[in-house]
């Protein structure tokens, strides 16, 4: 269920009590634990724990407080190291540091250079210790940013302009139990900010022990109130976050296996239907082409894969136990419109309430109007804006401009028969205040922002 990314199950504090530290993480749920070594010796360790245990996996790194004595020849002890065990899935912990400056910041950044090399040549990822130090470690990734490079920046704790930026580089943050800290506003605020798809969970074990725990030695089986605590924080469930953060952990470090395709798949009290993965545009900000994996669920199919509505009308069970049930996946719901119809009657005949997401291209998709038939069987419509502008809009969905209008005529026939809500994603280049003065004056609907990363 969790993956522990980072637990240095090599500290004194753990000498004698490392089965009895394992056994509980496996009773509370953990399936795989990453050891991240901070030196050699320790990196040697690492190695060592994950040859013993099928369900550890070693780091291998030179933290920033261990760079004094930096030389070439640890890079080539570090490179044989790595290359010496499968079990080796990352460099690291490596990094900055420039609150203890335990090391000279030249000797730090030359370190972290080196390794980051390193893990291009090994194709590995990299996991990031940053502390006080955001200005240098941001310039350095940004120097990466068109290379293979994968990070993982650890213990969190920089701007929510810093993640966004970070998450456009395709990195992945990750916050420790600190989260759970009463003072801890400001980092809720920023993780409030992070979609679970760009995280990881971590411990930090034996460091940021979570309440109610805090005071005593961390170890992995607390990976579950750190977990607990991202579910809070963005009102989703527990099992989103885990098959989440357990599919970034594949997808970075390979650990696991990717998920099978859903047919539907439960957002905190919301059940989704996967209607289809075909669409008529191509919007560039849409991963429909790429993994095609929502709260780790994976919705990937192809046209012969596609179920029919019986499929669906039996996975969804009893719809009155879900807030609604939503018509939505990585493709265009109104290209399977007869089935669309089909499974929101059985829902609505047992009390359940629809929304359909949709490009607002239905009318276009089926050569005919149909927003009369959404009476009575979706409540709401949520239709993708994106841009007030037609050949951004253009840009942005990869259609033809004169399908600007196309959906502006769909949200204006479809409010006659139910609710319309009309919204654009959190872009940089999207004015969102100039896009919902044109919602209001233009068509008379709901708006929303969507989030981005």
């Amino acid at each position: 269920m969790f993956v522990d990314t980072h637990a240095h199950l090599f500290y004194p504090n753990f000498n004698g009590e490392v089965e009895e530290v394992i056994e509980r993480a496996k009773a509370s749920g953990v399936d795989y634990i990453i050891v991240p070594g901070t030196d050699l010796a320790s990196s040697v360790e690492a190695v060592s724990l994950a040859e013993k245990y099928d369900f550890i996996y070693a780091a291998v790194g030179i933290h920033p407080h261990d760079t004094k004595e930096w030389t070439d020849s640890l890079l080539n002890d570090l490179e044989s190291l790595a290359r010496s065990s499968q079990k080796v899935v990352a460099i690291g912990e490596i990094g900055l540091d420039y609150y203890y400056d335990f090391s000279p910041r030249d000797r730090q950044i030359d370190a972290l250079d080196s390794q980051i090399l390193l893990a291009l040549k090994l194709n590995l990822p990299v996991i990031l210790h940053n502390r006080e130090a955001d200005t240098d470690i941001m310039n350095i990734l940004r120097t990466y940013k068109d290379t293979s490079l994968k990070a993982q920046l650890h213990c969190f704790s920089g701007s929510v302009q810093d993640a966004r930026e970070l998450i456009s580089m395709h990195h992945l943050l990750s916050f420790t139990g600190n989260i759970t800290f009463s003072k801890a506003d400001n980092l809720r605020e920023i993780l409030r900010h992070v979609q679970v798809e760009n995280l990881l969970l971590e411990t930090d074990s034996p460091f940021m022990t979570p309440v109610p725990h805090r005071g005593k030695r961390n170890e992995p089986s607390y990976v579950n109130l750190v977990a607990e605590k991202i579910a809070e924080v963005q009102n989703i469930t527990l099992e989103n976050v885990a098959q989440a953060t357990s599919f970034n952990a594949f997808r970075l470090f390979g650990i696991g296996r990717k998920p099978g395709v859903s047919y539907t798949y439960r957002i905190g009290n919301s059940l989704y239907i996967n209607v289809t993965n075909r669409c008529n545009a191509d919007c560039v900000f849409c991963d429909r082409k790429g993994d095609a994996v929502i709260k780790g669920y994976s919705l990937r199919m192809k046209k012969s894969e596609e179920p029919p509505a019986q499929t669906y009308i039996k996975e969804i069970g009893d719809p009155s136990q879900y807030d609604e049930v939503v018509f939505c996946g990585y493709g265009e719901p109104t290209i399977r419109w007869d089935v669309v119809k089909e499974i929101a009657s059985y829902v609505k005949e047992h009390n359940g309430k629809t929304r359909m997401n949709t490009d607002g291209h239905g009318n276009f998709i089926n050569k005919r109007d149909i927003t009369p038939e959404l009476k009575g069987l979706i409540d709401t419509v949520s239709i993708s804006l994106n841009s007030v502008d037609p050949q951004q809009y253009s840009k942005l969905m990869q259609v033809d401009p004169g399908l600007h209008a196309e959906m502006l005529d769909f949200a204006r026939k479809a409010k006659a028969y139910t609710n319309v809500v009309m919204t654009v994603v959190g872009l940089n280049e999207i004015d969102t205040e100039e896009a919902k003065k044109f919602v209001e004056d233009n068509v008379g609907v709901g708006f929303r922002t969507r989030p981005y990363f």
